[in-house]
């Protein structure tokens, strides 16, 4: 697998939570590659699974990611043609004034702006606006608006996947492409050496609530789990005691909501292959898939593997391939081994 072309691929799939068909579809071709009977299901959850065994004896364990994206949802068209929105998921409102946008518009994508105040007519501009305060100027009149852009359309970060030096790449909706990369790419490594029977899930809605991940962890029925997310990588000004390094490999939950067993597993393998991990301890819930998937039913054993990313739920997510390729090994070892 070319981890950058797929992660490139996947990301300029849109796919804002709630409206994730078009992201799904391109990741329900690649997964299709590893796995039997892939479907994606009305509210865009990828769904698939492999027996190992017709014995029934085999452990199965669930890999999810999750295929949504934040974004942005329009309320209404005001009487001069601008758009007012909402945002998907969590959203920097400093980051907004005078972004490029795409609306995802029945009849085709849209070209659209954030409005922004000039400088010179602001009256303080340094004070990062509201969301109350920002609009999408398209370039419709009123007329136009509402008769091309529905409300309830969604729309997202205008921006281009580019190669940086090194082996990183930038992104927007690395969180969460770069995890589905991961998963495909240990599909890949394991081939037919698992000692599980393996299910994988791209979930939808995660950046609202983890709802898909509550629909695909009780069709899966599995008997552990393994939620492979984004972190947060160390980045200028920013805490390193909340943060992991980029470069470092996977990041293994700890977490008392998480199965402290399998973390424990996850690794031991990492140890044993010699594999670069870092942990990523947390107090209580983990903000990801893990904490719908481990309640499921009547409970499922579940981990989280994540990959450190730079500038997280912004336009310029930046990621490691490196680190893709480390979480993929981790994860793909772990499926070799049977470690539980």
């Amino acid at each position: 697998m070319d981890i950058n072309k797929t992660l490139i691929e996947l990301c300029k799939a849109h796919g804002v939570s709630g409206d994730e068909h078009a992201a799904s579809k391109a990741a329900k071709k690649l997964l299709c590659k590893y796995l039997d009977n892939v479907t994606v299901d009305s509210f865009g959850n990828v769904f698939g699974e492999t027996k190992f065994s017709n014995s029934g004896e085999k452990k199965k364990i669930l890999l999810d990611a999750h295929i949504d994206q934040i974004g942005f949802i329009i309320n209404y068209v005001t009487e001069d043609g601008f758009l007012k929105f909402s945002p998907v998921g969590g959203i920097d409102t400093r980051l907004l004034p005078a972004q490029e946008v795409i609306i995802l518009a029945p009849g085709g994508e849209i070209k659209g702006v954030i409005t922004s105040i000039p400088p010179h007519l602001s009256a303080d501009s340094d004070k990062a606006p509201t969301i109350d305060e920002l609009y999408i100027d398209a370039g419709l009149d009123p007329k136009q608006a509402k008769s091309m852009i529905p409300l309830g359309t969604r729309a997202v970060f205008s921006t281009e996947p580019a190669e940086l030096l090194g082996d990183r790449i930038t992104s927007a909706a690395v969180d969460d492409r770069a995890g589905i990369v991961t998963v495909l790419r240990a599909l890949e490594l394991v081939g037919k050496e698992s000692k599980y029977d393996i299910a994988v899930a791209f979930s939808c809605m995660e950046e609202t609530g983890e709802g898909g991940a509550k629909m695909t962890s009780y069709l899966a029925c599995c008997d552990l789990a393994i939620a492979v997310d984004v972190s947060f990588a160390n980045a200028k000004g920013e805490d390193k005691n909340k943060c992991g390094d980029m470069g470092k490999g996977a990041m293994i939950g700890v977490s008392p909501t998480l199965s402290k067993d399998l973390s424990c597993a996850l690794i031991d393998v990492a140890e044993k292959n010699k594999l670069p991990y870092q942990t990523e301890v947390m107090g209580g819930e983990t903000g990801t898939d893990a904490d719908a998937i481990g309640v499921s039913r009547a409970g499922v054993m579940t981990a989280t593997v994540s990959v450190p990313i730079k500038y997280m739920h912004t336009p310029v997510e930046v990621v490691s391939v490196l680190d893709i390729e480390n979480a993929a090994r981790l994860i793909a070892e772990f499926l070799k081994e049977g470690a539980i």
